[in-house]
Order: C-alpha cells, then sequence, then structure tokens
C-alpha cells in the first residue's frame, strides 16, 4: 500500500470583501503566490468545501488564467471562490500524483478529469 499525504499550503490567500487594492475576482494577494515554481493550487468556498485542484509549472499565471479566461472549469462558479491554498511541489509527477489524489480523497466539486470515485 501506499502512502499519501496532502502537503502543507505553502501560501493560503483570501478573498477581499471590498478590496482597496487592485484586484482580480476580489484577491488581492497573488504577489505571495510564486510565479517561478511549480505545485498545486486548490480553490475553496465559504464553507470550507474543495471546490477545485489544480497543477501548474507556473502556480501564480495558471491560477490568475482561471479567473481570466473562457475555457476555465470553473468560469461559471469564480464568484463562490473565497480561499486559495498553493503547495509548492518542484517535481511534475508528483504533481500530477497528488493533484489526482486530492481530487478524489476531498471530492473536488468541479474538478471533471481524474474522477475516480463517481
Amino acid at each position: 500500500m501506499i502512502l499519501i499525504t496532502i502537503p502543507t499550503p505553502t501560501v493560503t490567500i483570501h478573498k477581499q470583501e471590498n478590496p482597496q487594492l487592485s484586484h482580480i475576482n476580489g484577491f488581492t494577494d497573488f504577489h505571495l503566490i510564486t510565479r517561478e515554481e511549480g505545485g498545486i493550487y486548490m480553490f475553496y468556498n465559504a464553507k470550507d468545501e474543495l471546490l477545485f485542484v489544480g497543477k501548474a509549472r507556473k502556480l501564480r499565471p495558471r491560477i490568475k488564467k482561471h479567473f481570466e479566461d473562457t475555457v476555465s472549469p470553473i468560469r461559471n462558479h469564480r464568484d463562490e471562490v473565497t480561499k486559495i491554498e498553493v503547495c509548492i511541489v518542484p517535481d511534475a509527477v508528483e504533481r500530477e500524483i497528488y493533484e489526482t489524489y486530492i481530487i478524489n480523497k476531498l471530492q473536488a466539486k468541479y474538478n471533471v478529469d481524474k474522477v475516480l470515485y463517481k
């Protein structure tokens, strides 16, 4: 048996109610997320339910893209996201394993690929 533990988030950012600074969908702290490192990210709602899990070679641009593009799996649910957790995972294979594991272990609501629990 293989034992997988979900990594501890390196960065957690929260949506602001009435942001005074420039923001994307209420999030003002994207600068805290690394631009050059890879890892996994998790979007949560106000009830702390996992909405979406993803992975990226460069975290900040990929996460921001979810709030800007028209093809993101969460495009119709962006307003639900109130918290983003980011875990640095340099190895691409490990990112793939963690993403698939978290999607299925925590049953991410809007992930449709890699779902084994339905």
